[in-house]
């Protein structure tokens, strides 16, 4: 009913730049808070970065300087720019999105499927 889709991941040699992009589609009244998280191999997943439906921005100490969160309100989407990236950057992305729907207008947490995002040293 709600789907959030990704692309843009791949592979990239340290000190390049990707921009991820997130659409979110289906029967939404709102979307409110969206953000980015990661996932590297035997981590735990963490935030990267958030944004507020008014553009207020959030970012995680590893990452601030060198990527940017954006969000179109008009086209439901939400991207990450990342530059400078190094191998630690190298992970699982996902889109989030909190979005208010139905009836009752409630919220609801939505997850992208996840872009893999490799930097070779």
């Amino acid at each position: 009913q709600v789907q959030l889709v990704e692309s843009g991941g791949g592979l990239v040699q340290a000190g390049g730049s990707l921009r991820l992009s997130c659409a979110a589609s289906g029967s939404i009244f709102s979307i409110n808070d969206m953000g980015w998280y990661r996932q590297a191999p035997g981590k735990q997943r963490e935030m990267v970065a958030t944004i507020t439906r008014d553009g207020s921005t959030n970012y995680a100490d590893s990452v601030k300087g060198r990527f940017t969160i954006s969000r179109d309100n008009g086209k439901n989407t939400v991207s990450l720019e990342m530059n400078s990236l190094k191998s630690e950057d190298t992970a699982v992305y996902y889109c989030k999105a909190i979005v208010t729907r139905g009836s009752l207008k409630l919220e609801y947490q939505y997850w992208g499927q996840g872009a893999q995002v490799t930097v070779s040293s």
